[in-house]
C-alpha cells in the first residue's frame, strides 16, 4: 500500500482545510485508516481514525468537533475536514493504514504510512 497525502498549507487561525490521503492498492477498503500530526520537537500523536467501511470513527480529545474524518472507498481516498484552526494545530499531518485489529490509537500499530503534509496554522 502506498499513500500520499495533500492539502496543506498555511491558513489563519481559526480557518479551515480539508487534507486528502490517496491510498494505491486494491484492498484499501479493509483497512483501517489513520491521521496523525508532529510539531516540531513533540512526538507524533493520533488524531483521528476510521473503520474500514467508514461506520466507525475515533478522535483526539483536542479536535473533537472540530476535525471530521472521512473516507471514499470508491476512490480510494481518505480525508481529514478541518475547522476552526488554531496555532495547536501547527504540524505535519500524516495518513496511515492500520492492518491488523490493535488499537487505532497507536501509531506503531499502523503498517504503511504516507510522506506529510504540512499545515500551518498562523497569521
Amino acid at each position: 500500500v502506498q499513500l500520499q497525502a495533500y492539502g496543506g498549507g498555511l491558513v489563519q487561525p481559526g480557518g479551515s482545510l480539508r487534507l486528502s490521503c490517496a491510498a494505491s492498492g486494491r484492498t484499501f477498503s479493509s483497512y483501517g485508516m489513520g491521521w496523525f500530526r508532529q510539531a516540531p520537537g513533540k512526538e507524533r500523536e493520533f488524531v483521528a481514525a476510521i473503520g474500514s467501511g467508514g461506520g466507525y470513527t475515533y478522535y483526539a480529545d483536542s479536535v473533537k468537533g472540530r476535525f471530521t474524518i472521512s473516507r471514499d472507498n470508491a476512490k480510494n481516498t481518505v480525508y481529514l475536514q478541518m475547522y476552526t484552526l488554531t496555532s495547536e494545530d501547527t504540524a505535519v499531518y500524516y495518513c496511515a493504514v492500520r492492518v491488523g485489529t490493535s488499537s487505532y490509537y497507536t501509531p506503531i500499530n499502523y503498517d504503511y504510512w504516507g510522506q506529510g503534509t504540512q499545515v500551518t496554522v498562523s497569521s
